[in-house]
């Protein structure tokens, strides 16, 4: 099979993640005879440096060319208070528009060799944390127009939320469809005692769980969501929910781990083109960059999820989530996973580790 996809190698660490990413993919298409051919793209303060814009048309072009987009970290301090479309982060908000995608993926595991780092009692993760979170990035308050103005309490501002049934159902259509794919149960978290955004947002899911009858579908409001999650991490698979209540929970979920590089997330368009980036996209220690001490996992992982998503190759995905697990399992570690007891190692051999790990395998 023939494996398409742009590269965007991002700012700061980005490039030394994307080259693990990149040689994690060779391996598997190896191992199980696909031909892989990436298309390397400029964009972000590569493209900025050059004179050019943050994405620039070719670029983009090759983009809304492919199935799949692989996006590394971006942005830099020395941009910061630059406009957001001239900034290196403008090329995703750019890909973003262009691709039109509409639903966020974001799943989340706890690695027993890791349970250390988590801020939870150990006896809260005796069943283990492994969800995904399905999160509306096409409407929501997010997506909404912005107002401000003078008023008599003085200068007001204010979003509204917009839902309709489209947008709705095209979520929970992906939430239905994952949790098949993995334990069949589904978590709506709405706020449907009070917004009347959410009224419909639970309705509509209902609605399309009559498409899943094998799928168990619970409703939770969101405050009480945040705390059970907290509670019993274990008990959960597929949420699903807006977009400013998936935005926030989804990084809830994450911390619990205490591992937030290790993650990917991907973010699907209405023709089913993906981009493809770590959860965590903008790695915040500048100190790093160029010293092979970043964890490349978190990108590593996000190719794995293009090949689940974008190309329907689900034993591949999962040949590189298991490397992952071995290699951690084995005590391999970068830095910000270790600990007395790990075997320290740098971004290249992190990336070796688990390449060689899924070519060992006959």
């Amino acid at each position: 099979m023939k494996l398409e996809a742009a590269v965007i190698q991002g700012d700061g660490v980005g490039p030394e993640m994307m080259e693990e990413a990149v040689r994690v993919l060779q391996a598997v298409c190896r191992r199980f005879g696909h031909h892989l051919k990436l298309y390397p793209v400029l964009a972000c303060s590569q493209a900025i440096e050059a004179g050019k814009e943050p994405l620039p048309q070719e670029s983009l072009k090759i983009c809304t060319q492919v199935p799949a987009v692989l996006f590394g970290n971006s942005g830099l301090k020395k941009y910061q208070d630059w406009p957001l479309d001239k900034r290196p982060e403008g090329a995703l908000m750019i890909l973003r528009k262009v691709l039109q995608v509409s639903t966020n993926i974001r799943p989340v595991r706890m690695y027993p060799s890791l349970k250390c780092f988590s801020p939870l009692k150990a006896e809260r993760l005796e069943q283990g944390m492994d969800v995904a979170f399905v999160r509306d990035i096409a409407g929501g308050v997010f997506c909404s127009a912005k107002v401000q103005g003078n008023g008599d309490g003085g200068r007001e501002a204010y979003e509204y939320e917009y839902y309709n049934e489209t947008i709705v159902r095209k979520t929970a259509y992906t939430a239905f469809k994952l949790a098949k794919s993995r334990k069949n149960k589904v978590t709506n978290l709405d706020k449907s005692n009070v917004l009347g955004s959410s009224r419909l947002w639970r309705q509509t899911v209902q609605q399309v769980s009559e498409d899943f009858p094998d799928v168990e579908l619970e409703h939770l409001y969101i405050d009480n969501a945040a705390m059970e999650l907290i509670r019993n991490p274990g008990r959960f698979d597929v949420f699903v929910t807006s977009n400013l209540f998936g935005d926030i929970i989804s990084d809830e979920g994450t911390e619990l781990t205490g591992t937030p590089y290790l993650y990917p997330s991907a973010e699907l368009s209405n023709t089913e083109q993906g981009i493809y980036t770590p959860n965590q996209l903008h790695y915040p220690d500048e100190s790093v960059i160029g010293k092979d001490m970043v964890n490349p996992i978190g990108m590593i992982a996000a190719a794995a999820q293009m090949l689940r998503l974008s190309f329907g190759l689900e034993a591949e995905a999962g040949a590189i989530e298991e490397a992952i697990r071995q290699v951690l399992a084995a005590n391999i570690a970068t830095a910000d996973i270790w600990h007395k007891g790990k075997i320290l190692v740098g971004t290249k051999e992190m990336g070796k580790r688990i390449a060689d790990e899924i070519e060992a395998v006959s």
